[in-house]
């Protein structure tokens, strides 16, 4: 088979797989989403107490006991449910031969349901969104003498040849890198919002102002202080090797579905991705200083924004007076 022949069935391949995913979401979009998200909920609840195979009887019987539910479903409910969340692949159904008191019920083949790999991350993704307040956005800067300690503990634990303690180090950093650049960017989304909506609502900007620019000055002035420390950390790290420390950390690694070259290449990425946020590539700007300008430029905004409003409501013009201005001609 030919290159052009081949990229086309791995892009056909590709695209069958993503549409097949975007189908977990039609239930959220369902006319019965409600009941549907009722019942995910309800596998949810069971999961979390370490649960995994519920029939259409159990599923009625958690959403009956879960708080604020009023409208609670019948089994004759919620099996078309059931069926239809298997069918856009969020359940997967099995037969249990086990709950058949006669053999006509056994014939009949009990379904029992349980969450599907995909289909759980697809309610987790909508449970996330409906959860999300939007409006709580913070930089997390306690979180920098944090990663400071667990870069000296980690150099310390490759020393000792400690590999279960190099793998939580690791694991830890990582995850703490990473919440700290999510948070980040949804911090500068919601702050872009803030500026789009103040011409209509500026109330809302002059009553956060002021922490507004604490937060973000704070914030700053301890990235500043602590990235350089951060690098020499590193640093102190790689001296005492980065080989044997990623070796170390993929033989304690949990993920049993990996084989350990394919951990070591993880943990090799990650590795390196650790060390850009506060090691400068050549003639390139590490993570930590590009979050400080960003930062900088933030607070530039705000502070101009501030004048601008403020200038606002001494004049009484704004873009609403403006368009009601406007409109008053043309009428």
């Amino acid at each position: 088979m030919s290159d052009s022949g081949e990229d086309a069935r791995l892009g056909a391949a590709n695209a069958f797989v993503e549409e097949d995913r975007l189908g977990l979401f039609s239930f959220a979009v369902a006319e019965k989403r409600s009941e549907y998200l009722a019942v995910l909920r309800a596998f949810d609840t069971a999961r979390a107490n370490y649960v995994v195979l519920l029939h259409s009887g159990d599923v009625a019987d958690l959403i009956a006991r879960s708080p604020g539910r009023h409208d609670a479903l019948t089994t004759l409910d919620i099996a078309p449910l059931l069926d239809q969340l298997h069918t856009w692949g969020l359940l997967e159904r099995s037969y249990d031969g086990t709950r058949a008191a006669t053999l006509a019920e056994y014939r009949n083949r009990h379904f029992v349901y349980q969450f599907g790999q995909a289909g759980y991350k697809a309610y987790r993704a909508v449970e996330d969104v409906l959860g999300a307040r939007l409006d709580d956005a913070s930089l997390s800067r306690l979180v920098l003498p944090e990663l400071l300690a667990d870069m000296h503990e980690l150099a310390e634990a490759n020393r000792q040849a400690d590999g279960d303690r190099i793998y939580r180090k690791l694991s830890r950093l990582d995850s703490t890198l990473s919440e700290m650049a999510t948070r980040a960017a949804h911090f500068y989304l919601v702050l872009g919002d803030l500026v789009r909506t103040t011409e209509i609502t500026p109330e809302s900007f002059l009553a956060h102002k002021d922490a507004l620019l604490t937060h973000m000055r704070e914030f700053s002035s301890d990235l500043t202080r602590y990235a350089p420390k951060l690098a020499e950390a590193i640093a102190l790290v790689e001296s005492t090797g980065i080989e044997e420390l990623v070796d170390r950390a993929a033989i304690s690694d949990e993920r049993v579905f990996l084989s350990v070259d394919e951990r070591r290449a993880d943990w090799t990425d990650r590795w390196a991705g650790l060390s850009h946020w506060f090691v400068a590539a050549e003639s390139e700007l590490s993570e930590s200083e590009r979050l400080r300008e960003g930062t900088m430029s933030a607070i530039a905004a705000v502070l101009s924004l501030l004048r601008r409003v403020t200038e606002t409501r001494k004049g009484g013009v704004s873009r609403e007076s403006q368009l009601r201005h406007l409109a008053g001609w043309f009428a």
